[in-house]
């Protein structure tokens, strides 16, 4: 018998099945990639995390959770998520799948997929929502890029005081956007700063400030925030970041907090992997554990 074929090792692709009714997962691939301000094969991304899936189980050993036990439907993709016409079709998209699923995984594409899923999660009342970033940058630009979702989210009524940003790394940001992250009431917590205590009280941190508006919370896992020798396929990604691990814990704590209703994953462009995969794999590992924390809210 092959391991693919064993009945006693579920498969985490096969966990996925494709629908549009209530489900406790919904997996929705966004492939943007055309506002990018480097170039990226990001839009083949949600697709090769699909397929990683199929490297892994359903079991956690650690919290002895089988994914089984949650009902998680495949969404498929947005047609064309880049430009204002794809935004709208991405929040619109979005917003029909957060009020079925207790948990919405959004596959990027890069970062710009940020604001329109966000926007798509938290309704009409932009204002009582939050966000929570794990980045290396504060993607405060000006324009409409992937260097821009949280200044645009911002424009759009979210509360600079709502808003926190963990792992911002050192010479990967300008001294005019710093003092914009300041100005609009960021809570910023850097790479330097995690030395010195756990990225799980950090996050605990986030999401009671994130919460403080009283509605949904959104998490933003971008990659480039883990250090480049564990995420090569992260243009953007600099020595000294996060460890695969650290991000893992993060997607865990994100999935278990009953206020975070949507996540995304982005800044990985499959076609710049490693033969290895190791970048798309921590992808399919980073919806695995925030699966496993929705499955603990009960526990």
């Amino acid at each position: 018998m092959s391991a693919a074929d064993d009945p006693l090792w579920p498969r985490a692709s096969n966990w996925l099945a494709a629908g549009d009714g209530p489900c406790d997962v919904a997996i929705l691939g966004v492939p943007a990639c055309r506002t990018s301000i480097s170039s990226t094969g990001a839009d083949a991304t949600p697709a090769a995390i699909r397929a990683a899936l199929g490297r892994y189980s359903t079991y956690s050993w650690a919290h002895d959770i089988d994914l089984a036990s949650l009902h998680a439907v495949d969404a498929g993709d947005v047609v064309d998520p880049d430009g204002a016409d794809g935004e709208a079709r991405v929040m619109t998209r979005v917003a029909e799948l957060v009020g079925r699923a207790r948990l919405l995984v959004a596959l990027g594409g890069d970062n710009s997929i940020t604001y329109s899923v966000a926007r798509g999660a938290f309704g009409d009342d932009v204002a009582a929502g939050g966000l929570i970033t794990l980045d290396a940058h504060h993607d405060l630009r000006d324009g409409m890029s992937n260097g821009s979702p949280v200044r645009r989210l911002i424009e759009a009524g979210l509360a600079g005081a709502h808003v926190v940003q963990i792992g911002i790394a050192d010479f990967s940001n300008s001294r005019e956007y710093a003092a914009r992250a300041r100005d609009l009431g960021i809570s910023v917590v850097t790479r330097d700063a995690l030395r010195r205590r756990p990225i799980s009280d950090a996050m605990s941190e986030a999401l009671a400030i994130a919460g403080g508006g009283g509605g949904p919370i959104h998490v933003d896992l971008d990659v480039d925030v883990c250090d480049r020798s564990v995420v090569p396929a992260c243009p953007a990604a600099a020595p000294g970041g996060l460890t695969a691990d650290e991000l893992r814990q993060v997607a865990f704590q994100a999935g278990r907090a009953p206020r975070v209703h949507s996540l995304d994953i982005t800044e990985i462009d499959a076609s710049a992997d490693a033969p290895d995969q190791r970048t798309i794999r921590l992808g399919a590992l980073l919806v695995l554990e925030a699966a496993c924390g929705l499955a603990a809210r009960t526990l």
